[in-house]
């Protein structure tokens, strides 16, 4: 066997460990889900340095303070929005673009937003290859004011831990649109969110107890105290 052989053997075995060993045991059952998360080499989506951290059952951290979210809870987030194949999903903080090539893996065209310049460069050169040509479109902005252009979207995903949902994104929500999010309420407390639109009324629940990286641009200003 070839060391290049070898590599894509190790990988494949960890992705089919991260699918039995974390995701089914935690209430992941979307057969689209587990088998776009079985199939995508979620290492491209990381720095060499990185790659052999890619299946753990954690965060892991990235440049500038940003974190490829823990498989799990990224997992549970799209299960928890229940996107169809064929509807549309936005998604926010989207990182080097493995959550967006998860969605897109799954039937869905999705609307990428990043502002970190690296990340963005990292999912253009990594996307073409893994996804369906046009299924993902990558925009780079700061995510706090979603994509209005596209609007109403399906699924609204904002990929990692957030302070408060702005109303501007909340608006960009279609009818019977979901929203999913990691919220901190009050710190240390945290849980994901599913936010619903039903005619003019968008109702919040929480769902599960999660952690995730705080996405800086959903973070309120540090306060100076005298």
């Amino acid at each position: 066997m070839t060391a290049a052989e070898d590599l894509a053997a190790h990988t494949a075995a960890a992705r089919r460990f991260m699918i039995d060993g974390q995701l089914k045991p935690n209430r992941v059952t979307d057969p689209r889900l587990l088998g776009a998360m079985g199939h995508l080499p979620r290492e491209r989506f990381l720095p060499a340095g990185l790659a052999p951290r890619a299946y753990q059952d954690e965060d892991v951290a990235l440049p500038g303070g940003r974190a490829l979210m823990e498989p799990m809870v990224l997992a549970r987030l799209i299960q928890l929005m229940a996107i169809r194949r064929g509807e549309r999903a936005l998604v926010l903080g989207s990182g080097a673009g493995y959550g967006a090539a998860v969605l897109a893996s799954m039937g869905v065209s999705v609307v990428a937003v990043e502002d970190d310049a690296g990340l963005m460069a990292v999912a253009r050169a990594v996307l073409p290859a893994l996804t369906q040509a046009g299924s993902i479109t990558l925009i780079e902005a700061s995510p706090v004011a979603g994509h209005a252009e596209g609007a109403p979207y399906d699924g609204i995903m904002i990929e990692g831990e957030v302070a408060a949902v702005p109303q501007a994104i909340l608006d960009q929500l279609a009818e019977g649109g979901r929203l999913v999010t990691v919220l901190r309420d009050r710190p240390p407390a945290r849980h994901a969110i599913l936010a619903r639109r039903v005619g003019a009324t968008v109702t919040t629940m929480p769902d599960f107890d999660c952690s995730a990286v705080p996405l800086p641009a959903f973070m309120p200003a540090p306060r100076f105290a005298f």
